[in-house]
């Protein structure tokens, strides 16, 4: 039996805390930040959970 591979799409985009929560970054926090308001970037900074609903399959993707 092979090796589970990565899917490496989702492993760019997401990663897994030590408690098993799968963490991701806010979108739009890319570029253009100049017409960006100085509290909207403050909060690009936190990284957000992921939905439940896609948590599950986020960890099968990554092979955990």
């Amino acid at each position: 039996m092979p090796k589970m591979k990565t899917n490496k799409a989702v492993a760019k985009r997401v990663k897994i805390t030590g408690s098993g929560k799968v963490m991701r970054r806010v979108p739009g926090s890319g570029h253009l930040k100049s017409r960006k308001s100085p509290k909207r970037l403050r909060n690009f900074r936190q990284n957000r959970r992921v939905a439940s609903a896609f948590s599950k399959q986020a960890k099968r993707m990554l092979g955990r």
